[in-house]
């Protein structure tokens, strides 16, 4: 089981948040499957996941996506995914 807190920051406050959960394993090769299920749990658009993307994850337990991140324009400026999981 893992989670991941996904927050949108605008003027450096949250204004929408959400806990994703899974019963399943952790996998890197399903998180666009996880990024996409969680934008659309926030009605956002889905950003282009990058390479670098995955690693900061990966090294830092968390992701920031910038408006540049995303192809349709967005009246947030940062999307984070933080792992929750224990």
């Amino acid at each position: 089981m893992f989670r991941i807190w996904a927050k949108i920051f605008q003027d450096e406050r949250i204004v929408k948040q959400t806990v994703y959960e899974r019963d399943e394993n952790f996998s890197y090769a399903d998180f666009f499957r996880y990024l996409s299920e969680i934008c659309d749990a926030l009605d956002i658009p889905t950003p282009v996941l990058l390479k670098t993307h995955l690693f900061n994850y990966a090294k830092f337990r968390h992701v920031v996506f910038r408006p540049r991140d995303f192809v349709e324009s967005v009246p947030f400026e940062k999307f984070m995914l933080e792992n929750i999981s224990m």
